[in-house]
């Protein structure tokens, strides 16, 4: 496994969904950066528990879309976000991300 650097992935998740939101980025950049920095803090955990075998994939997918979820109810707080606009920003930022992700743990999580 080639290791998750935390942050290049939240940084390449951030220019992502910098991309996606463009009108909106204002408003939301603060919050955009610490969610991307907590999904690739959870891409990080799931890799260190699969090598000591403490995780199985299933858990490893449930751990991951609570943290997508958790992330997705901040950016819908953020006034004037829609759904679809938030949405969105999370598949572009997990898009940017899913390759090297996903190579790393050795299974398709994204």
């Amino acid at each position: 496994m080639s290791g998750i650097d935390i942050d290049a992935i939240a940084g390449a998740m951030l220019a992502a969904s910098k991309a996606s939101l463009q009108q909106s980025w204002p408003k939301v950049k603060e919050y955009m950066s610490a969610e991307a920095r907590k999904i690739a803090l959870t891409f990080a955990q799931i890799e260190t528990l699969k090598q000591q075998n403490k995780i199985s994939e299933t858990e490893a997918h449930v751990l991951f879309e609570m943290q997508k979820n958790a992330s997705r109810a901040v950016l819908l707080a953020v006034k004037g976000m829609g759904m679809i606009a938030v949405e969105q920003a999370i598949n572009a930022a997990l898009g940017a991300v899913s390759e090297i992700v996903n190579g790393a743990l050795g299974f398709a999580l994204i």
